[in-house]
């Protein structure tokens, strides 16, 4: 069975705040994220970072965490390009994850 491993980015309610993170359980990590338990960082808790905007995945925790400095050491307006031209519309992917 293949593991997958994931970069994502959140955002809050006004798109303001960006968060980039790994998780090798894409789902579990956003609810977690949602409803504010387990290891959520103080970050995310304090500026409602939870809604899913951009993710991608790989074989490789390795490759995954050395995207995630990647692209947390980009400039907003790079980060911004990236979820653009992944979700146009900034909708909550988590939703769309969820529901089917």
């Amino acid at each position: 069975m293949t593991k997958y491993y994931y970069t994502y980015i959140l955002t809050n309610k006004g798109n303001k705040v960006l968060y980039t993170g790994v998780t090798n359980d894409l789902l579990r990590r956003v609810w977690e994220h949602k409803n504010k338990v387990g290891d959520v960082s103080s970050f995310t808790k304090k500026y409602n970072t939870d809604k899913l905007v951009f993710y991608e995945y790989g074989e490789s925790i390795s490759a995954a965490i050395a995207r995630e400095k990647q692209i947390k050491s980009w400039s907003r307006k790079r980060k911004l390009k990236l979820i653009n031209e992944f979700n146009p519309k900034w909708k909550d992917l988590y939703d769309e994850m969820v529901s089917g």
